[in-house]
Formats: C-alpha cells, sequence, structure tokens
C-alpha cells in the first residue's frame, strides 16, 4: 500500500526520488520522505501529506547527493505525522529504512532493543528495523541486514542505507513487492514500475527472501542464505506506462472512458473465431491438467472479489466444472479439500495483493493448480501461479477499478469459453458469445456517449446519504461493484444486495429520502425484478433504473432509467456497470471529493 523508490548512481538523486514518489501517489498514502547521506550525514526530509508538500519542504537546502531512498506511506501502525513517516532510523541517525508491509513481532523485537538501550521515537512497527540493523552492525551493512531479517516476522519489502557506507543500497523482498531497475551506470529500486519507467524499461522482479545490493558500480542479488542468484532482465513496453490524463479532470473519468480500447485488448488475439473458442497462451503450459479439473475456486478481494462473483455464473454456465468464489482474506482460515484436480483462481489488479497472495500460497501447499489474472507483468502472483492471463490494459492511477473490472470479466468469459468447449458449449453457441464480445466495445462507446445524460441524472441523486443497490443473477455482483463504486469515491453510504433478499432486512431502509438504484435488464429476472420495484414503490422508495429495454414494465414504475444497449446476458453486467461508474464518478465530482485519491484507501493493498 506504501511505496518505495531508491536511486544510486551520478545524478542528483533528490529530483529522481520525487519524480518516482508522485507516480506513487495513486497507490494511496497520507505522509512522505526521503533519505540521502551528503558528506557523510544523513539528510531525512518528511511531510505529513501530499508529496507535493515534501518538495516544498526541502526547497533552499543543499542536496547533491547521488544516491538515497524515499517513500509514500499508508499509516498501519501509528497515526499519519512526520514522526511516523518514513524514513525510520537508528539512534546514532546513521541507518535510513523505509518499508512497505508489517512486522508481526516487532513489540517484542522492541521491547528487546530497549532494554539494550536503543531509543525508539515514533510508533511504527518499521523503526525496530533499523535499530535491529544498528544492533547488528559491525562495519558490514549487508551482514548486518541479513542478520536483522532473519529476526523479522511478517511482511516487508526494505531498502535500507548507511550514512558511512558511500554508495550503497540494500533491499530485501519478503512478500510486499520490490523491483531493481537497470540504467546506464545507474541502479534503482521500486515498489512498483511505475516508478522506473521515466528511467530505464529494464527491470528485474525480486522473488520472496531475495536481496539486492546496488553500488555506483552495479547490483547483485542473493538469497538470505548469502547465495548469489541469476535473475532475468524484463525489458518492458515503455508505452504501457504512460501516466497522463489526456485532457479528462481525472484519471478514473479517462479510465472510464478508456474501456472499450481496455475491454479490446483483453480479447485481442485470443479468439478463433473459426472453431468458436478463445486461445490463451498464459494457460497453454497447463491446459492437459486444466482439462482434467472437476473444481475451480475464485479467490480475490474487493471489487476483483466482484468480478469472481460474477465469474462463478459465467463459469456454471459455460462449464461442467463445480465452482466457488471465496474472499481470499477468509480463505486460509477454511478447511477445504485441495488436489490436483482443483484450480485456484487468483484476481488481482495489482497482482501483489497480501490476501490473495497468502490465499495461494495456502492452496499451492495444498497441491491445486495456481491460475492468475493480473494486469502487470512480473507481480509476485504472476510469480507463484502456474499459468495465468494478464489484462493488457494499461495502467490504472484511480483508486477505483473501473477498466480493470471490465478486463476481469471478459478474460473469465473467454477462459469459461476455452474450457466449456472442450466439454458441452458447441460451436454455434462458442461463436455467440465471441460475436456479443467483439461488439461490446461498440455498445461501450454507445453508452460514453451518453455520459451528459447520466450525469444530469447523478446530480439529481447527489444531496442522498445513502443508496439501495439490487440485482439478480448475473446482476446481483453488478449491484455490489456498482455500491462500491460510489462509496469508494463519494463516502455516502451504499449498499448492494441481491433484490431477493431485499425484503429479508434492508426494505426497512425504504422511503423517500433512500433511494435504489435497480439493475433491472430485459432477462428471465425481469419480472422478479420489477416485483422488488413495486415493494419500493409501494414505500414512497425512489428508484434509478439500468435497463437494456424501454420496456412499460421499468419505465412505469421508475424516476428515472438508464437504457444500455442488449448483450448476451453473461456479458451485459459489462455494460450495466459503465453508468453505474459515471454515476459515482458524477456524484463525488459534485461533492468536491478527491476521485483518484480517496481518503483511506490505496490502489494496491499490500498489507493483510
Amino acid at each position: 500500500m506504501c511505496g518505495i523508490i531508491c536511486y544510486c548512481g551520478h545524478k542528483q538523486a533528490v529530483p529522481i526520488l520525487i519524480e518516482g514518489l508522485k507516480r506513487l501517489e495513486y497507490r494511496g498514502y497520507d505522509s512522505a520522505g526521503f533519505s540521502i547521506v551528503d558528506k557523510g550525514k544523513n539528510k531525512i526530509v518528511k511531510a505529513k501529506g501530499r508529496v507535493s508538500r515534501l518538495e516544498e519542504k526541502k526547497i533552499g537546502l543543499a542536496m547533491n547527493s547521488t544516491f538515497g531512498i524515499a517513500h509514500t506511506r499508508w499509516a498501519t501502525h501509528g497515526k499519519p505525522s512526520e514522526i511516523n513517516a518514513h524514513p525510520q532510523t537508528d539512534c546514532a541517525n546513521k541507518i535510513s529504512v523505509v518499508h512497505n508491509g508489517i512486522i508481526e513481532n516487532y513489540l517484542e523485537l522492541k521491547k528487546e532493543l530497549e532494554e539494550k538501550g536503543h531509543r525508539f521515537k515514533s510508533e511504527t512497527d518499521t523503526e525496530v528495523i533499523p535499530h535491529l540493523i544498528e544492533e547488528n552492525f559491525d562495519g558490514d551493512l549487508e551482514v548486518a541486514v541479513l542478520k536483522s531479517v532473519e529476526r523479522l516476522r511478517g511482511t516487508f519489502g526494505i531498502a535500507v542505507l548507511h550514512a558511512d557506507i558511500d554508495h550503497q543500497i540494500i533491499i530485501v523482498k519478503r512478500g510486499s513487492p520490490i523491483i531493481v531497475g537497470v540504467g546506464k551506470n545507474e541502479y534503482f529500486a521500486a515498489s512498483d514500475s511505475n516508478a522506473l519507467a521515466p528511467f530505464t524499461n529494464k527491470m528485474i522482479y525480486l522473488s520472496d527472501d531475495e536481496m539486492a545490493v546496488l553500488n555506483t558500480s552495479g547490483y547483485y542479488i542473493k538469497n538470505l542464505k548469502n547465495e548469489l542468484l541469476e535473475k532475468k532482465i524484463e525489458v518492458l513496453d515503455a508505452s504501457e506506462y504512460k501516466i497522463d490524463k489526456r485532457g479528462f479532470e481525472h484519471y478514473m473519468l479517462k479510465e472510464i472512458f478508456e474501456q472499450p480500447e481496455s475491454v479490446q485488448n483483453a480479447y485481442r488475439g485470443r479468439l478463433i473465431e473459426s472453431e468458436g473458442v478463445s486461445k490463451l497462451g498464459g494457460l497453454e503450459p497447463v491446459i492437459n491438467r486444466l482439462k482434467n479439473i472437476n473444481k475451480l475456486i475464485i479467490v480475490s478481494c474487493g471489487t476483483s472479489y466482484y468480478a469472481g462473483l460474477l465469474g462463478r455464473y459465467i463459469f456454471e454456465n459455460l462449464t461442467e466444472l463445480n465452482i466457488e468464489t471465496e474472499l481470499a482474506s477468509e480463505f486460509r482460515y477454511r478447511r477445504l479439500k485441495l488436489d490436483e484436480n482443483v484450480a485456484v483462481l487468483a484476481i488481482s489488479q495489482s497482482g501483489e495483493t497480501a490476501d490473495t497472495l497468502a490465499a495461494i500460497k495456502e492452496a499451492k501447499r495444498k497441491g491445486a493448480l495456481l491460475l492468475g489474472i493480473v494486469n502487470t507483468v512480473g507481480t509476485s502472483i504472476a510469480q507463484i501461479t502456474d499459468a495465468g492471463v494478464y489484462n493488457h490494459a494499461g495502467p490504472e492511477i484511480g483508486v477505483a477499478s473501473t477498466k480493470i473490472y471490465t478486463s476481469q470479466l471478459v478474460i473469465l468469459t473467454l477462459m469459461a469459453l476455452l474450457i466449456g468447449r472442450y466439454q458441452h458449449i458447441s460451436f454455434s453457441e462458442g461463436s455467440e458469445i465471441i460475436n456479443a464480445l467483439t461488439g461490446l466495445p461498440g455498445q461501450i462507446r454507445e453508452i460514453l456517449s451518453n455520459a451528459k445524460d447520466i450525469k444530469e441524472i447523478a446530480l439529481k441523486y447527489s444531496k442522498y446519504r445513502g443508496f439501495l443497490y439490487i440485482g439478480r443473477l448475473y446482476n446481483y455482483p453488478t449491484a455490489m461493484e456498482g455500491a462500491l463504486k460510489l462509496k469508494e469515491i463519494s463516502y455516502i453510504h451504499a449498499e448492494g444486495y441481491p433484490a431477493g433478499e431485499m425484503k429479508h432486512g434492508p426494505i426497512s431502509l425504504i422511503d423517500k429520502n433512500f433511494p435504489t438504484v435497480a439493475i433491472a435488464p430485459d432477462d428471465l429476472t425481469l419480472d422478479k425484478m420489477v416485483s422488488n420495484m413495486q415493494e419500493i414503490k409501494a414505500r414512497n422508495g425512489k428508484i434509478l433504473s439500468i435497463t437494456n429495454s424501454a420496456t412499460q414494465k421499468v419505465l412505469g414504475i421508475s424516476d428515472d432509467t438508464i437504457i444500455v444497449p442488449k448483450t448476451i446476458p453473461i456479458l451485459q453486467p459489462i455494460l450495466n456497470i459503465i453508468p453505474l461508474q459515471l454515476f459515482a464518478y458524477y456524484i463525488a465530482n459534485e461533492r468536491g471529493c478527491d476521485i483518484d485519491k480517496p481518503r483511506n484507501l490505496a490502489k494496491s493493498v499490500t498489507v493483510e
């Protein structure tokens, strides 16, 4: 959830560190800081709030150092403040550490170190790391770091420098992402490839329990047994990491409008129309095993979990597999029978979601086939899974996911179609799905062309303090995701609910001041949805309906209606969610909310 950027080279470090931090802002944070070494002294600047505040604080300070580490913090232990911001240091202010993750045994380590005379200043778990390194330091920083991380329990990506050791930065990864960037006589490290994109496209993805040592003469990588490793350098397409708003007011709005392209990229080159089937190169290494599984468990969190919920319906429709969808944060606590005939599919936008990583590590212990859907090459989930599929959606900067969600739904459909064609799905059925998939970009453009009308409706509803979202079958998860979007960026309470369950509790909330968003497409659930809507109207509730046909059944009982194009039922939620994304965006914008960086949230959730 936090962000790390490090530099070791021949240029001034501070401008590079600040630029890297700015490119990490989308991840969510509450404070920032950096540490550089200049003439044997550790210079640290920290600020509560945005990176721009940190940039202001360093103005006028002499900072000519050519190596340093920097960090954006999302508070876990200790409130947002300058004291709790990273870097954290040791007693002598010689050792600086930035850290992503959580040290689970920090209290016992802190007590032990305090008994040895160490003085702590912050409320953070991170501060035990520099003090532990100080305790183990005897002139060799590498040895001290290795001895120290042996004592740490939990997850961490850390960067360490020492004021007495010129141009040396040590990086260690366990459960929290760290990438090494290789430039021309200069070396970088970061928690996110976006931070490195302006400086190099050559990157090395560290695996758990690996350490990288950067200096001006080069770099080397070891495991925590102090054995040298050879790691492949990945050369990334720099065009995938361009970050700009392209004239839109917010990244989120830009990303909503990018969905015709991101949906197309999700299926581009992955359809064999002449055979009515999909082709997923990332699954080919395990295709024989995939044909023989009898159960698929989808694990994910947040928006990706709602994609997984819808994925369950899609797989049940197209395959003969037994399907379960699990919140990754709860998966590891269940007693599940997993074996070689079970596949566990992890869905994660960042590829680093801590709960999802923990879930698939548990599945790996029990012998399940591990699959993944992620957007970023080389991430932890991509490394640990046996096979998977990339979104190819480009960077998503807005914290509230939009284009990745719809991309995930397309890929889930492709995966289900691939397996289903080995089972009961016919060529004609496969062709129908392919035709519907290729029609989606044009249909999404049609919805986006009506954005002004959706904005007008959103403004009518922007003063309400609570909403109920309801749907059935494929659109039950859509209701959950639509409500989540409104909650995330507008701070308005919204509850997504299966429409049939409304009468078992939520209907007590309905009155003239509590509107309902009803997702009521013209499908086999329409009559039941209309009945639920009638129940709301009988209690003076306002209704905004999302439908794909202008039937009098829906129009007659709706206060406002948004009509979207019609497609096959399993893909209809992709079209239905677009107006709900816009609805949430326009309400949040009207309320003056920080849409791209909503309070308390982070883009990449790397702590459990």
